[in-house]
């Protein structure tokens, strides 16, 4: 008696899997269509979150692992903006990854994101005394420059990368940095805030 009801409970969890994937096959499938560009071998995890895809173009050959969140805002309050999220060819997050862009933010070709790395072009108010006085949830949404990564780029675990930043060609950035500066091509940086360590010659 129990092998069979061992045996019922594996074929029903086989067909409730097959069920949630055929689901979800066809909610990427509608979500693709949402997108302003977007490329073939797009592959996208469970439990995402992609805010206004009309702003954004995909390449080719792109995946995101499970909880990937794409927040392109473009009302915020009484604050409109105009985004662009621009993502290269073969381009692979890991699990999550948040990204939020009132601005403009730019992922070049080849580049690999590992897990809990976090991307912003803008912040929730400035340090002016003004902005203190609000709470945070009523401070308006503030940039000071796009986020641009160039091509064959490699970002660690736990990296956090702000505003008005440029990460050059080739570069390597180290787990858990927090990446305030531009890091010129062919540099491994590390730290937080982070600095260049190593040139690549």
């Amino acid at each position: 008696m129990n092998k069979i009801k061992n045996l019922l409970v594996k074929i029903f969890l086989k067909m409730l899997n097959l069920t949630l994937s055929y689901k979800q096959d066809i909610e990427i499938e509608a979500l693709k269509k949402k997108f302003k560009k977007i490329g073939f071998a797009f592959r996208l995890g469970t439990d995402y979150r992609i805010l206004n895809p009309q702003y954004v173009e995909i390449g080719e050959n792109f995946g995101a692992s499970s909880r990937f969140r794409l927040e392109v805002t473009d009302s915020y309050g009484d604050q409109t903006f105009s985004p662009t999220v621009k993502i290269g060819n073969n381009v692979i997050f890991h699990t999550d990854v948040h990204i939020g862009c009132i601005n403009k933010i730019e992922i070049g070709d080849d580049c690999l994101f590992a897990s809990r790395i976090f991307i912003t072009d803008h912040y929730h108010g400035d340090t002016s005394i003004e902005m203190i006085k609000l709470p945070p949830r009523y401070r308006p949404l503030v940039t000071s420059g796009p986020v641009i990564i160039k091509n064959n780029v490699w970002i660690g675990e736990g990296v956090a990368i702000m505003p008005n930043v440029t990460i050059g060609e080739n570069c390597i950035i180290a787990t858990n940095a927090v990446v305030t500066k531009s890091i010129p091509p062919n540099s491994v940086a590390a730290g937080i805030p982070a600095i260049v360590i190593k040139t690549i010659q």
